[in-house]
Formats: structure tokens, C-alpha cells, sequence
């Protein structure tokens, strides 16, 4: 595990979305052109199929071409992914031990937690992602108690602060 790179693994419905919408997420939510200071934090991709290769070259071209700048993400042959170790999981929930309590006692079979929508949504929530406007319509669906809702409202959606939508777009909850 010396030289590994962290990632993420996509797996998605080409019915409900397309690889090369997931490409114009992946480019506009990363700096492709800074050096990664060690290969544990190179940017890449890691297509599955000739397809899937042919677009992530494209997208590639298309980006440099865009900020006329050198690209350092790199393409890379798919290979097995390896899931991070339990306590790396949902990082953004481990610091917030009320809400990661509730979401393990309402999953305490771990690969149901991990597979679960509303705990991967709740986790980006709680790191920073989405808006609150988009929290407040999907509130209810997330499976808290009255208590953990407010808990997580109130990283959100501050109170006193303005309840707008924010710049940028939030996932789609499919």
C-alpha cells in the first residue's frame, strides 16, 4: 500500500447520467494543474473500457485547451479499488459523533452504512458540500431524528445566515 493513490470510486447509472457529465464534475471540482507533492494525491482518472479511455482523453484535451495551461491529472489504466480503512469512511461525519451515532445505530451492519444514500449525503453535507437550500428540501429523506436534523441544519444552514442558494450546484439525489 506504499504507493497508492487515493480515490474514489464512481459507480453510476449511464441511464440517469453520463461519463462525460461525470468528466465536466470531475474537472470543475478539482485544480488539475497543480503538482501533486506526493503520488498519494495525483490527480487521476481510471476509465473502465475503450469508451470510457476515448472520453477521459477528450475531456483532458478540452480542459487544457480551456485554461491554456499544462494538465497534471493523469489517465491511468482501471485497476482493482481497495475501499480506505473503516475510520476513514464518512470523514466528514466521524467529527460530528452525534450524527455518526445515529446514522450507525440506524445502520449497524457497516457495508449497509457505507452503501447508504442519506449517510453519503449527510457526510458531504457536514464537510461543506451542497447548499442549504437543497438540505432543506432533502431534510426529511436523510432518516435523523428531530434532534440530528437540527444538529446538521445548524452546520448548514447557520443560524443568521442568509438562506440563498449559494454558487454552484449540489448533486443530484437520484
Amino acid at each position: 500500500m506504499g504507493d497508492h493513490i487515493e480515490s474514489v470510486e464512481v459507480v453510476f447509472d449511464p441511464a440517469a447520467i453520463s461519463y462525460e457529465n461525470l468528466l465536466e464534475v470531475f474537472w470543475s471540482g478539482h485544480d488539475p494543474g497543480a503538482v501533486p507533492y506526493k503520488r498519494q494525491y495525483l490527480s487521476a482518472l481510471f476509465p473502465y473500457g475503450d469508451a470510457q479511455l476515448a472520453a477521459a482523453i477528450r475531456s483532458k484535451e478540452e480542459e487544457a485547451a480551456r485554461r491554456r495551461s499544462r494538465i497534471f491529472t493523469e489517465i491511468l489504466p482501471d485497476s482493482p479499488f481497495y475501499a480506505a480503512e473503516a475510520y476513514h469512511q464518512k470523514f466528514s461525519l466521524r467529527g460530528k459523533s452525534g450524527l455518526l451515532k445515529e446514522y450507525e445505530a440506524i445502520y449497524p451492519d457497516f457495508k449497509d452504512f457505507m452503501a447508504s444514500t442519506a449517510v453519503t449525503r449527510a457526510n458531504g453535507y457536514a464537510g461543506g458540500y451542497g447548499t442549504c437550500e437543497t438540505f432543506l428540501q432533502e431534510i426529511e429523506g436523510l432518516g435523523l431524528s428531530p434532534a440530528g436534523r437540527k444538529r446538521l441544519e445548524d452546520i448548514v444552514c447557520p443560524p443568521g445566515a442568509e438562506r440563498r442558494m449559494k454558487s454552484g450546484a449540489a448533486c443530484p439525489t437520484g
